[in-house]
């Protein structure tokens, strides 16, 4: 199977950094092809929220090297995998809330991470980030929003306690999108927007899909968006 993917990654008209946090990481191994797609949105008005986002993201890309390949040539079960990264997980709340301690400050970030292995995918989600699964009819939704109405995130990796992740586990079919994404990038469009733009079946390659992911955040950005813009698009092909 093959996947054709783009990234956006965007601070803004007016932010002064990026606090967002992207990895895309793709490889053909013996075991089939394997995916990961990381998008880490740094607690905005916290100090060095760049530094959980970035932190997280470098984490969970060393784990795809390391970890996930050791369990695959072992050909363990996906629900050893699962576990893995939930070990990780806590390992990087700990870490981050030493880092806190230290220098006496919060801090924290969204996670959103999605492992794909062959056509089985695997979801770990903290925070209002999102991920959505796109197909030719219709726009759905695989992530809960862990923020209450104000904006104010309920859950979070960082120096704010231990949340476990909400998990996911599907199938992709052929012609499936996947769009994983910050808050910045999808709070000014509707879900109706973003499939007409990021409809799989009318995106025929990676350059497309990266012109179409520019045009919704510019789109963003004109209405008003003043956050950073990320995401990572997945078209599944045959």
């Amino acid at each position: 199977m093959r996947y054709w993917t783009n990234v956006y990654w965007n601070k803004g008209r007016e932010a002064e950094k990026n606090q967002d946090s992207v990895a895309l990481q793709q490889v053909l191994t013996s075991k089939g092809r394997v995916l990961l797609a990381v998008v880490c949105d740094g607690m905005g008005g916290i100090a060095r929220g760049e530094a959980a986002s970035g932190y997280a993201a470098e984490r969970l890309r060393e784990w795809f090297y390391t970890e996930l390949f050791a369990m695959m040539r072992k050909n363990k079960r996906y629900w050893v995998l699962r576990r893995s990264l939930d070990r990780m997980v806590f390992h990087m709340q700990g870490q981050l809330a030493q880092y806190a301690g230290r220098e006496e400050l919060s801090l924290g970030t969204t996670m959103t991470a999605f492992l794909v292995w062959e056509r089985t995918w695997l979801l770990w989600h903290l925070g209002d980030s999102r991920a959505y699964r796109l197909r030719e009819e219709r726009i759905e939704q695989l992530t809960e929003d862990h923020a209450q109405d104000g904006g104010k995130l309920t859950k979070c990796l960082g120096s704010f306690g231990y949340f476990t992740p909400q998990h996911g586990m599907g199938v992709l079919k052929p012609g499936d999108g996947i769009l994983i994404c910050t808050d910045g990038f999808r709070r000014r469009v509707t879900g109706e927007e973003l499939q007409a733009v990021m409809n799989p079946r009318a995106l025929s390659g990676e350059e497309q899909i990266g012109r179409r992911l520019k045009e919704i955040g510019e789109t963003c950005m004109k209405r008003g968006e003043t956050d950073n813009l990320s995401a990572v698009y997945i078209k599944v092909g045959k």
